[in-house]
């Protein structure tokens, strides 16, 4: 009894306008290549293959007059069924709108999942400097650039304001926060001039409790506790509102409107920051002197005007400068910390929650180190 061996055709019809053509390694594709035709193009063509035992195959798509998204899914499922066996596929030819449509309907190629090699201690820690620098203290210095640059070309074009949007956020940023800042302030001051009291009374040096107030709230307690308030309330606000309008495409809509986000959004709480901070280190400065000289008026018997003219002798215009020097940095990083994380959010609802916290936490850590270098530069 004899084996009859099969041997696959040369040429493949298929319905009346397409054919396969096979010429050594390469398939010739003539004709259109629709949807009407690719469950039979993939029913045998895959056997024709099989039964030449092929190792690679070449399909020239010269020959196609005309192909749709069918067509082209057809193609590269071809392809990836071939390679699964083995066989290397290349797609070669093919007129402009052809290629144009393999481009337009390819599908997602996902690459296998890189398997991690175990590294050495000292290269991880490399890795996350570098991470570190380049993902945060570069985007932070490029998102500062562009605040300020967009803040001072906005003083001279007015067209480009929103309408409001300043006395709104001034309000938001400032007004809002008097309330709070002083009642804290003055705590903060009675609580200092309370705890030195003992101390001071035991060597009869009661007048000084004006002093340390006087400076230690002028010059660090006043703007230092306003930074952290603003950041807490503000900080956070800016970080949630720029996260929510990301989340929900609120960015991508001004963008394709021809709208700079930062010009519309950020600077005008930028704007609002820098002039209002000013006026809430005066409230707390002013509650916070209050608060000490109530502490120094029960416990140390120094009535207000003894306390009001000391203040006079101690207090000079190096505290006043470094006030407002201070207010304006302080505003500043915490416009900036909060719009940086808002922009950096990646999820929904957990991912404006998450940016919020490390804004806040951040902005009052860079508040803190702003205070120590600007204080090594005052004194």
């Amino acid at each position: 009894m004899s084996v009859i061996k099969r041997s696959a055709p040369d040429s493949i019809k298929l319905g009346e306008n397409t054919v396969l053509r096979f010429v050594h390694d390469t398939l010739f594709l003539d004709g259109d290549l629709t949807i009407s035709g690719t469950g039979e193009f993939v029913n045998r063509l895959l056997p024709a293959v099989k039964l030449r035992q092929m190792s690679s195959l070449v399909l020239n798509l010269d020959g196609i007059s005309h192909i749709d998204s069918a067509g082209v899914t057809a193609l590269f499922y071809v392809r990836r069924k071939l390679e699964e066996r083995g066989v290397a596929v290349e797609l070669v030819g093919g007129s402009d709108p052809v290629r144009k449509k393999l481009d337009l309907f390819r599908p997602d190629e996902t690459e296998p999942p890189h398997v991690s090699q175990k590294t050495g201690f000292a290269e991880n820690i490399g890795k996350q400097v570098h991470h570190f620098f380049s993902s945060y203290v570069f985007e932070f210095l490029i998102l500062a650039a562009n605040v300020f640059y967009w803040s001072v070309a906005g003083l001279f074009n007015r067209k480009s304001r929103r309408e409001g949007e300043f006395v709104n956020q001034s309000i938001l940023i400032g007004v809002n926060a008097v309330l709070i800042v002083s009642f804290l302030s003055f705590v903060i001051g009675y609580v200092m001039a309370l705890q030195s009291s003992g101390q001071l009374r035991s060597f009869g040096a009661n007048i000084f409790v004006v002093d340390l107030v006087v400076i230690a709230v002028m010059s660090q307690m006043g703007p230092l506790i306003t930074a952290v308030l603003v950041a807490g309330r503000s900080g956070s606000a800016i970080a949630a509102e720029i996260a929510t309008m990301k989340v929900t495409a609120e960015l991508d809509a001004l963008t394709t409107m021809g709208l700079n986000p930062i010009r519309f959004v950020v600077v005008p709480k930028l704007y609002a920051a820098l002039l209002t901070m000013p006026f809430l280190v005066i409230v707390s400065n002013v509650t916070g002197l209050i608060g000490g000289a109530f502490a120094a008026n029960i416990y140390l018997d120094i009535t207000p005007e003894i306390f009001i003219n000391r203040m006079g002798d101690v207090m000079t215009n190096k505290h006043l400068v470094s006030g407002f020097v201070k207010s304006q940095a302080y505003a500043s990083l915490v416009v900036l910390t909060g719009s940086f994380y808002g922009f950096r959010v990646v999820r929904g609802a957990e991912g404006v929650g998450k940016v919020t916290t490390v804004a806040v936490v951040v902005a009052i850590t860079l508040v803190i180190l702003a205070d120590s270098v600007l204080g090594l530069l005052f004194y």
